[in-house]
């Protein structure tokens, strides 16, 4: 299939001549079908990379969320534990708590960590999308305006070649 992508491509191809002009295949509505749909597989597959490993993320950090409650409430039971016992054991059990809420004011912040960053995603996303977009105008206006100088080219080469022959 590669070779196949890269055929049109090199029959496409902005080719020097000898004369020291420029030549442009006469595929261009293939070759912007083509570019079109290449730029457009490239995005959806990033677009879809992406969103996986967005999704990835997510379920990490859900997953460590999840580790999390779970720890506390452990920690929550052997506090309990520990209250019960005698006096000894109370300076481990306020040890204890005390890292479970360190652990907790940590959290916080991380879970504002990744709303930002995921607002950030977005915006960079669109940032993305936008040039992408930029880029195919381009693109087409310098393949308009290839295709314009070579039909001038010829045009002034026919008016030549005419003058020339009518030298003779």
């Amino acid at each position: 299939m590669m070779q196949t992508e890269q055929q049109p491509q090199h029959q496409n191809q902005l080719t020097v001549q000898n004369s020291g002009s420029l030549s442009f295949s006469s595929h261009l509505s293939k070759e912007d079908e083509e570019i079109s749909k290449s730029a457009l597989s490239t995005f959806r597959a990033k677009e879809e990379e992406i969103e996986r490993k967005k999704m990835e993320v997510r379920e990490k950090v859900q997953l460590q969320l999840g580790r999390v409650e779970e720890e506390t409430k452990r920690l929550a039971s052997i506090r309990e534990e520990l209250e019960a016992l005698a006096d000894p054991m109370r300076k481990e059990v306020a040890v204890v708590r005390k890292k479970i809420d360190a652990v907790n004011k940590e959290l916080k912040p991380l879970g504002h960590t990744c709303q930002k960053k995921e607002r950030e995603y977005k915006e960079a996303l669109e940032a993305f999308n936008e040039k992408n977009k930029e880029k195919v105008q381009l693109i087409t206006k310098l393949m308009e305006l290839v295709s314009e100088s070579e039909r001038l080219r010829m045009k002034k080469l026919e008016e030549l070649s005419k003058n020339i022959d009518s030298l003779h």
